[in-house]
């Protein structure tokens, strides 16, 4: 039974009323199959009625809670939310496949539009239910995706209310800092290592770019970085030695200062 039925009547009037003006956004250009959801598993993820579970492109919900941990902030709204959206279709979706068809877990890699052309993906990163997530070489509608969510940032929606998602020093960031963070800091040191190029920050935070990404940055000098100031969003996660790491996959996730 398709979940968006146990929704209340009133969460599910707001939340289409919230999407309505987001139909025309983000077009997806061609329709590669048309299929129905038989579940939504959080605010990024569904279970098609053929089975395949699909993880839409271009954005990243918060977390809902397993194994005795709490949900994070938003993610119960944002899979209300998409439970809404979907209903407004009776279930019904298009696909636009990715560059790659699947990711690491098996699940299918897909744009997700209405048959009335709505993006669920500008929708909701316009309604800051998500972060835009560049992953290469799925770069189609990025720079859409991108503007759907500055949208949402301008007038602190949903998770941009939230004090987390706001820029923060490098130098203050916590030792035990993990998941999506803004961080903003001062280049100390540019490096190259086999497979990697490395921009540290002050305060002990460095900026990984693997060596296959290289080529989305060939108009970076990054000679030059050294010194100036850098705003870098991503996921916060320890690396060897106890280092925090932010993996930079696209030029997008980059705001270089002076």
């Amino acid at each position: 039974m398709p979940r968006w039925r146990w929704l209340p009547r009133a969460l599910l009037v707001g939340a289409l009323f919230s999407f309505g003006a987001a139909h025309a956004d983000c077009p997806s250009g061609r329709v590669d199959a048309q299929a129905h959801v038989a579940y939504v598993i959080d605010g990024d993820t569904v279970i098609l009625a053929d089975g395949r579970h699909v993880r839409l492109i271009g954005l990243d919900t918060p977390e809902l809670g397993h194994g005795g941990k709490p949900s994070q902030p938003y993610a119960r709204r944002a899979r209300q939310a998409l439970v809404a959206l979907l209903a407004s279709s009776h279930d019904t979706v298009e696909l636009r496949y990715g560059e790659d068809r699947r990711d690491h877990y098996g699940r299918t890699l897909a744009h997700l539009f209405l048959p009335n052309g709505t993006s669920v993906t500008a929708a909701l990163l316009r309604d800051g239910l998500a972060t835009a997530l560049v992953v290469p070489p799925d770069l189609w509608d990025s720079a859409c995706y991108a503007d759907a969510e500055a949208a949402a940032r301008s007038r602190h929606l949903g998770i941009w209310s939230l004090p987390r998602y706001q820029p923060i020093a490098s130098r203050a960031l916590p030792a035990d800092a993990q998941g999506f963070h803004i961080v903003r800091g001062r280049v100390v040191h540019v490096g190259r290592s086999r497979n990697a190029q490395w921009i540290d920050l002050d305060g002990g935070v460095a900026l990984r770019i693997a060596r296959r990404n290289l080529k989305y940055f060939h108009n970076v000098d990054f000679s030059a970085l050294r010194g100036r100031h850098i705003t870098v969003r991503g996921w916060v996660h320890t690396w060897k030695k106890g280092d925090r790491v932010i993996a930079v996959r696209y030029p997008a996730a980059l705001e270089i200062g002076h």
